[in-house]
């Protein structure tokens, strides 16, 4: 949350780490959504992870309460490596009740697992 007085404002985040060779995995596409009432998302932003593997703000505007879809396109990395990926895509749907606070998502990827959570 932010501190009073502070210019930092809340923020959807998020870590894609490649379990399966211990590294970030870097140059992965996320794009975020916002889910409009009738299900469709409304595309916010796009962006590739880092070289650590992060895309440290999603958010281009203020943060408001709704559901968010955070997709990650899984083949280019894969395809990059020289490997067919199992998991081409992921979209994982999350809930914001408390536009305070910033939330942050992590993404676990092996050649067969998967496994996302939420952070700190």
């Amino acid at each position: 949350m932010p501190q009073p007085g502070s210019d930092t404002r809340p923020t959807i985040s998020t870590h894609v780490l490649d379990t399966g060779s211990g590294r970030p995995a870097v140059g992965v596409p996320v794009t975020l959504s916002k889910l409009a009432e009738d299900g469709r998302p409304i595309r916010m932003t796009q962006a590739l992870t880092d070289e650590d593997g992060r895309v440290r703000d999603l958010l281009e505007r203020p943060l408001s309460t709704g559901t968010y879809r955070l997709e990650f396109s899984l083949a280019r990395g894969a395809a990059d490596a020289g490997d067919p990926p199992f998991f081409e895509r992921v979209a994982i749907d999350i809930r914001v009740d408390d536009p305070a606070r910033s939330h942050h998502v992590p993404l676990l990827v092996a050649p067969f697992a998967i496994s996302a959570y939420r952070g700190s």
